[in-house]
This record gives C-alpha cells, sequence and structure tokens, in this order.
C-alpha cells in the first residue's frame, strides 16, 4: 500500500536561517507518527509545511503520490486537517459553530452548510463525545473539551491525515490520557494518519506506531519506539541524563529524567 505522504529532502528556512535540513519520512495510512524533539528542533514548522501554511525551497512532499505543491489550497483542506497547540476565539461561537467550520473546504461558491453538513458535524461529534457540548460557548470549556471540540472540527473536514500540534501540552494526567485514546480510537474506526507533536514522550511511546526525532532541524532518528527511546538517543538530544526503562505494563519505553545532583537525591540547603 503506498504511503498517504512522502516527504523527500525538505528544506526551509526563515530568513537566512535553516530551520529543517534534509528530511526524509513516509507516513503510513492507519499510522500515528508521534514527532518528538527539543524546543527549536522545527517540530511546529514541519507540520505547517506539511499543511501548505509553508512552502519550502527545496525538496519534494508528495500527498498521495501528487506533489503537494500541484495542490489548491482547498484541495489540500480537505485532505490535511491541522489541531492546532491552542486556539483562541474572539467570538463566543456555539461549540457546534466551531465544528462545523471544518466543512467549509467543502462548500464552493456557496457558504452555506446543509443538511448533509450538519450530519457530518454531529457524527464527528458523536466520534468525539462533545455533542453534549454543542450549545455552549466555545471559551466556556475546560482545556480537555476544548481539544476534543477542535479533533471534531478536524473530523469533520473529513481528511484522511491529521496533524496535532501538542495537543495535551496544557492538560492534566487524565485528559491527556483521554486525547490519546480518542485518536488511537480514530485511526482504528476511521482509517485515519496521524501526525502527533507531543513532550509527553512515555505516554506518546504507549499510542504511536512509530516516532521521529528531530534535532536541530534534521531527523535523528525514526523508528519504532523501542528504537528511538533510549536513553543514549535521548539523553544525546536533549542533553539531559535519563533513564529508560519499559513500563511493566505495556512494554513500551519509559522515559524518566534525572536530576543533575547526582542519581535524583536531593540536597538541604
Amino acid at each position: 500500500m503506498d504511503p498517504e505522504l512522502i516527504l523527500r529532502g525538505v528544506f526551509f528556512r526563515y530568513e537566512q536561517h535553516w530551520c529543517l535540513r534534509g528530511i526524509d519520512f513516509e507516513l503510513r495510512k492507519g499510522e500515528i507518527l508521534g514527532l518528538i524533539g527539543p524546543n527549536g528542533s522545527g517540530k511546529s514548522t514541519l507540520l505547517k509545511i506539511i499543511d501548505g501554511v509553508l512552502k519550502i525551497p527545496k525538496g519534494e512532499i508528495l500527498l498521495r503520490n501528487k506533489p503537494l505543491s500541484t495542490y489548491k489550497r482547498g484541495d489540500i483542506a480537505r485532505q490535511i486537517a491541522m489541531v492546532p497547540q491552542e486556539s483562541i476565539f474572539r467570538f463566543p461561537f456555539s461549540v457546534f459553530e466551531v465544528v462545523i467550520m471544518g466543512r467549509f473546504p467543502h462548500l464552493g461558491l456557496f457558504p452555506f452548510e446543509g443538511k448533509e453538513d450538519v450530519k457530518i458535524a454531529r457524527q464527528s461529534m458523536q466520534l468525539t463525545h462533545t455533542l453534549d457540548l454543542a450549545k455552549r460557548s466555545i471559551n466556556e470549556l475546560s482545556g480537555g473539551e476544548k481539544q476534543r471540540v477542535l479533533i471534531a472540527r478536524a473530523l469533520t473536514q473529513r481528511a484522511h491525515i491529521v496533524l496535532l500540534d501538542e495537543p495535551t501540552s496544557f492538560l492534566d494526567i487524565r485528559h491527556k490520557v483521554e486525547i490519546f485514546d480518542l485518536i488511537s480510537s480514530l485511526t482504528l474506526t476511521q482509517g485515519l494518519s496521524v501526525i502527533i507533536v507531543s513532550h509527553d514522550i512515555s505516554l506518546a511511546a504507549q499510542y504511536c506506531h512509530r516516532m521521529l526525532l528531530l534535532d536541530k532541524g534534521g531527523v535523528y532518528k525514526i523508528g519504532e519506539p523501542a528504537e528511538v527511546i533510549t536513553a543514549d538517543i535521548i539523553s544525546t538530544v536533549y542533553e539531559c541524563p535519563v533513564l529508560v526503562d519499559k513500563n511493566p505494563i505495556s512494554k513500551t519505553p519509559r522515559l524518566t529524567v534525572l536530576s543533575r545532583r547526582g542519581e535524583g537525591k536531593r540536597e538541604m540547603l
């Protein structure tokens, strides 16, 4: 089966600063690919490039074996959906209004939603357990509720690739797990292909089929979680001492950050 997305030798720079260098990887159908790396390594920039927001000066991106550069913006939006790290709504849109915004790429010249659009929006809300929030203002929701609404909006686009930029960064432990559970379920039931940026490395390792580690704008390592998350690799890239062992339940890599004061011991001041 052909990959959903292929990147070959992708470079990108802001003015004179090259922030991505020679990026090569493929995204497979039904795959969750975890994108990890230190701050400033190029993760969010890479998502924007895949989403067609930023244009690359060098390299090639193929979306279903067709160059991304040949797609119109609306065509990309029908195939790729972005869930940002945080969305600010200046107006008190209802949850349903936010979700049905995902139909915009499909509305053509007359931007009015029909019965089919409403049906698709409600189906997406059912899948993300947000239907009971339909009439509430988006600005009244908790962080976890808002992220589920944004994922519902992405599903309403009927895209087959979903990009998520740190969707759990402001959430507590319970809601982090809920979001990863939801994403995993949607890849199985809806056939989605997902790229998710996350700093929750141990949690992402339990859900991602593969992980891509960026460092200084390049691909340092890509592979199954156990191949990427090792003490040597993580401590080298993040410049921080770590311990990596196996989660006793999932058997996936588990990361513990070690104190620089020596074997994690506290000192009395």
